[in-house]
C-alpha cells in the first residue's frame, strides 16, 4: 500500500467524494474548501510535483487541464468562471507532494491570490 494520501485515494483505500474520473486523472472535492466549489485534480500516477514532469508527460498535463474543465461545467462554474491552481513546492504552498490542481470557484476570488 502507497503512503501518499492521494495514490491511496486513487487505490480505494480512503474514501473521496468523487466529481470525475477517466483512465488517467481523478477528480474528487477537497475535505476542507477555500471556495463554494474546490474541487481537486489529480494523475492517477504518482507525480510528486511540475518539476518532476517532463516533455513526455504533455499529454498527461493536456489531460489534467481537461480534467479541470470538466470538473468546473459540472459544478456549474463555467459561466461564472474559476480558478486552476497547482502549488508546486514548499515555498509555493505545495502540502501534499502528489501533483494535484485546485479547481476553486462559486465565489468572486480576488488578485493577487497571496
Amino acid at each position: 500500500m502507497s503512503t501518499c494520501i492521494f495514490c491511496r485515494i486513487v487505490e480505494g483505500t480512503i474514501p473521496a467524494r468523487l466529481v470525475y474520473q477517466d483512465e488517467h486523472t481523478l477528480a474528487f472535492d477537497d475535505i476542507t474548501p477555500q471556495a463554494p466549489v474546490h474541487t481537486l485534480v489529480i494523475p492517477k500516477r504518482h507525480v510528486a510535483a511540475v518539476q518532476d514532469l517532463g516533455e513526455a508527460d504533455q499529454a498527461l498535463l493536456g489531460r489534467l487541464l481537461l480534467t479541470c474543465r470538466k470538473g468546473a461545467t459540472d459544478k456549474g462554474l463555467a459561466e461564472s468562471g474559476y480558478r486552476i491552481v497547482a502549488n508546486t513546492g514548499r515555498d509555493g504552498g505545495q502540502s501534499v507532494f502528489h501533483l494535484h490542481f485546485h479547481v476553486l470557484g462559486g465565489r468572486h476570488l480576488g488578485w493577487p491570490p497571496g
